[in-house]
């Protein structure tokens, strides 16, 4: 009987091995899961610093990484600010209250706004490798305390 409870082992394990290492490496032909984002930013009403800011309101990624921007309070967008991104970049543009995935591939400064709560200083900035157009992106003026904001951001990019 030990025996037989043996054997009957060793063949449900030869049987249930291959499914799970295909479950695990996925299968042949099936898409790939997407990665998780580098980071997440969140959009929100009142945070550590202040009224109307991005968590984390600045990133450092590696090209090829993704952000996720998601509003934890309703009446948000993300979107580029222009001026602010790297030659041959993207813009970007969210919608109202609704999460953006952004992947961002060339190397450089990306500045990034809510484009209704911008004049209240809500901006951030993605620093993705190099910052290469640095001096381009702080040449760029901004309205209100955006642009108190947005030097205190940069001022710390190296």
């Amino acid at each position: 009987m030990r025996i037989t409870a043996l054997k009957i082992s060793a063949v449900a394990l030869a049987v249930a091995l291959p499914a799970v290492a295909a479950f695990a490496l996925g299968s042949p032909g099936a898409p790939a899961p997407a990665a998780a984002p580098a980071a997440t930013v969140k959009m929100l009403n009142r945070g550590a610093a202040g009224m109307m800011v991005f968590e984390s309101a600045i990133v450092r990624i590696k090209p090829g990484q993704s952000v996720t921007f998601t509003p934890n309070d309703m009446g948000h967008n993300v979107e580029t600010i222009p001026g602010m991104l790297p030659a041959g970049a993207q813009p970007f543009k969210g919608a109202l209250s609704k999460p953006l995935t952004v992947t961002f591939t060339k190397p450089g400064v990306y500045g990034f706004k809510c484009a209704p709560h911008l004049s209240m200083g809500m901006v951030g900035v993605v620093i993705v490798g190099n910052p290469a157009n640095l001096a381009q992106a702080k040449a760029v003026s901004l309205p209100g305390k955006a642009k108190p904001v947005m030097a205190g951001l940069l001022a710390g990019v190296r």
